[in-house]
């Protein structure tokens, strides 16, 4: 599963670069500065190509996340992503509102980036047992940390592992399907591409390669 985050702000590119890469790629992730520069109806123009994983992070009260979850599954997207940290009943709330649109629901357990070491990894085992015990789809785990995907991965069940952080962060796409991943989620190193069809293409082929290694 190749997931692109098309975290561009322009709105024909990312509809043509959703386009050209549509073939290669298994779903769109769109992130606030697409939606906020492109307006909320750019998930429904790119749905038409594949499904759109809304990547708002929900982090607020359950009243308010219930409100932004149904608006994005109002606007066709297929699963949203909630930070773990809001808590139970925020998680909870979200996913009432996915049952509805019969949509998934992903739960962020500690960002890629550094500063996802400060305080969201001293918790996010508990993340991923909530996550559980809630019954989402899925989990986000930091690709760029190769050893927690493999911990998470073993604490997850069968819940699925998406991992963004792949290439431009220093994610490597073998390490990370080996630690069990089941698809990385890659932006820049497509989009900023010369090429993204190409690195697509071959970003495809190389998760291709390891899910016949390791699944």
């Amino acid at each position: 599963m190749l997931v692109l985050a098309l975290d561009v702000t322009d709105r024909k590119r990312a509809n043509e670069i959703a386009e050209i890469t549509s073939k290669y790629i298994s779903a769109i992730k769109v992130n606030y500065p697409l939606v906020l520069s492109a307006g909320i109806q750019i998930i429904e123009e790119l749905s038409e190509l594949k499904p759109v994983i809304a990547d708002f992070k929900i982090s607020d009260i359950p009243y308010t996340s219930s409100l932004i979850a149904e608006i994005a599954f109002d606007s066709g997207a297929d699963g949203i992503i909630v930070h773990g940290f809001a808590g139970s009943d925020t998680v909870s709330a979200v996913k009432k509102v996915a049952e509805r649109h019969d949509g998934e629901v992903y739960v962020v357990t500690e960002l890629s980036s550094e500063g996802g070491t400060e305080f969201m990894a001293k918790h996010s085992d508990e993340i991923v047992e909530m996550a559980k015990r809630i019954g989402v789809h899925g989990i986000i785990a930091p690709a760029t940390r190769a050893e927690r995907v493999r911990e998470l991965r073993e604490k997850a069940g069968r819940l699925k592992l998406l991992c963004p952080g792949i290439i431009t962060q220093g994610g490597s796409i073998d390490e990370i399907m080996k630690a069990g991943a089941d698809g990385i989620i890659v932006g820049r190193a497509i989009y900023s591409s010369p090429s993204p069809e190409k690195e697509a293409e071959k970003i495809s082929r190389l998760v291709q390669g390891c899910l016949k290694k390791y699944k």
